[in-house]
C-alpha cells in the first residue's frame, strides 16, 4: 500500500535531476537528507533552512541557494531574515560569496 501511495507522488527534484543516472544519490537525499535529517526534532524546519543557508552561502554553492531559499520562506524565515543573514555572512564568509548570495537571493525573491 505504501509503495502505491509512493507511485501517486511526484518525482522529487532529485528523481527528476538524476532518476535512473544516480539511483543512490537520490535515495540518500530523498529519503536521508531531507526524510530523515531534516524531520530531526532538535531544530525546527526554519532554523535547519538558515543553516543551510548559510552554508551555501559560506561556500560559495550559489546553485543551490534557489532551492533552499525558496525552501526557508516555506519554513516560516521572511525574506528580510534571509537577505540579513547574507549580508551578515559578507564579514565571515567574504563579500563575493555574499555579493553572488545576494544574486541568487534577488533573482528568486524578485520573481516570486
Amino acid at each position: 500500500m505504501a509503495e502505491d501511495s509512493a507511485q501517486n507522488q511526484e518525482p522529487s527534484g532529485a528523481e527528476q535531476m538524476f532518476g535512473d543516472f544516480a539511483p543512490a544519490l537520490v535515495h540518500f537525499t530523498d529519503d536521508v537528507l531531507f526524510g530523515e535529517a531534516w524531520a530531526r526534532p532538535q531544530l525546527s524546519p526554519r532554523e535547519r533552512s538558515l543553516i543551510t543557508v548559510a552554508a551555501l552561502t559560506t561556500g560559495g554553492n550559489t546553485e543551490q541557494l534557489v532551492f533552499h531559499l525558496g525552501l526557508a520562506k516555506q519554513n516560516g524565515a521572511t525574506e528580510e531574515e534571509l537577505v540579513e543573514a547574507i549580508t551578515h555572512l559578507a564579514f565571515y564568509a567574504g563579500w563575493p560569496r555574499a555579493m553572488s548570495a545576494m544574486a541568487v537571493a534577488k533573482q528568486v525573491f524578485r520573481d516570486n
